[in-house]
């Protein structure tokens, strides 16, 4: 089981790279072979961060993508919630459906604690920690 995923990862990685250009916008092409991604993938990435209102998607002669926030203020969790939905360690271990023990099950309840603390750690963990 991987936590993160390879979109998250990637970007992550592109994140870092925009807060070190400091510059006011950074193109996709800019970024693809630091990176170490195709531009089409990355692009895609991109626009749901855009579509997040975690970066700024800028047209024309001299584009490319601003961050929209402060590195300190995104998190490795606001990309999870993004690029992955709901992290979710497990809802039940024993049936591929949720069993009738399940509120009372005290396996989930443990897991559950465990996820709490993790979520919890990826929260604080931000951009501006990574450059």
């Amino acid at each position: 089981m991987k936590l993160l995923n390879r979109d998250v990862d990637y970007a992550a990685r592109a994140l870092v790279f925009m807060a070190r250009a400091n510059k006011p916008t950074v193109s996709v092409a800019q970024m693809e072979g630091t990176i170490g991604v195709t531009r089409p993938f990355l692009r895609k990435i991109m626009q749901k961060l855009h579509k997040a209102g975690i970066l700024v998607a800028v047209k024309g002669k001299g584009g490319g993508f601003a961050l929209a926030r402060r590195p300190e203020t995104i998190t490795l969790a606001g990309l999870v919630a993004v690029l992955q939905g709901p992290l979710k360690l497990n809802d039940c271990v024993f049936r591929k459906k949720i069993c009738q023990n399940h509120g009372a099950c005290l396996l989930r309840h443990k897991i559950a604690a465990v996820e709490a603390r993790l979520i919890s750690e990826i929260e604080g963990i931000t951009i501006k920690d990574l450059i």
